[in-house]
């Protein structure tokens, strides 16, 4: 089992990382909801949960490269100053707020339908739009990503007073879905890039989203213009 923390392979019956420490939650790829070991379906969303070691089913497999275009709206949501921090408390405290930091991302992405694609260190990574597309798929990655940084700053109130605050951005255009993947390596493209790079001028517990986002999600949230950005990476400044 790969940690969600640190990405160390596990032995399938291992409880907490041997590498990091954090605790060990087999998850549901489409959806993020828990799972019990030696489960072959979610019984949140009814999604094939794949074999230990392995991507999906057979016939979910694709030859590489295998990859369609999707209009997804992609969400980064990282802790401010997480690595500073855990410096300064016992190991098992850091094992304890990021284990209720990740579990209260799976269950808020799951919540309002979209799917982890990875953990980053502290950030998180989520899609709406693939593998499952809604209508609506922009304003539930926002509303998402407000339930995030608000429960980010609760949960640091509730481990013993450790003051923890987030950042967040959300994009939304076309992206590469390779085709039957689940986890990691799903979405891929300027996107999703854009949307880390995005993440990283957030104001402290607030979020930034592009052009496509706020027209998308008017009724998500009350947007203010922050003019153009320049970006690490891009040519052009991005309007935010």
């Amino acid at each position: 089992m790969r940690c969600p923390a640190c990405e160390h392979e596990n032995p399938e019956a291992a409880r907490y990382c041997a590498a990091c420490g954090a605790h060990l939650t087999a998850s549901c790829p489409h959806c993020g909801a828990g799972v019990s070991p030696g489960t072959r379906f979610c019984t949140s969303c009814g999604g094939q949960i794949p074999a230990p070691g392995g991507t999906g089913a057979e016939g979910e497999r694709e030859s590489p490269g295998s990859a369609e275009r999707r209009r997804v709206s992609v969400l980064f949501v990282d802790l401010e100053n997480f690595t500073a921090l855990a410096e300064s408390l016992d190991p098992e405290e850091v094992r304890t707020i990021q284990s209720r930091y990740f579990e209260v991302a799976r269950s808020i992405v799951a919540r309002y339908g979209g799917t982890i694609e990875k953990f980053i260190g502290d950030a998180v990574m989520a899609v709406w739009g693939a593998p499952v597309a809604h209508e609506d798929d922009a304003e539930r990655a926002v509303r998402a990503a407000l339930a995030l940084v608000d429960a980010v700053g609760r949960l640091g109130g509730a481990a013993a007073g450790t003051p923890l605050s987030a950042r967040a951005a959300v994009t939304s255009g076309e992206a590469a879905v390779t085709v039957g993947a689940t986890g990691q390596g799903m979405v891929a493209g300027d996107l999703v890039n854009t949307a880390a790079r995005l993440q990283s001028e957030a104001p402290l517990g607030g979020m930034l989203v592009d052009q496509a986002t706020r027209e998308r999600a008017a009724d998500a949230a009350r947007f203010e213009p922050v003019g153009p950005l320049a970006l690490k990476g891009r040519s052009a400044p991005l309007a935010a």
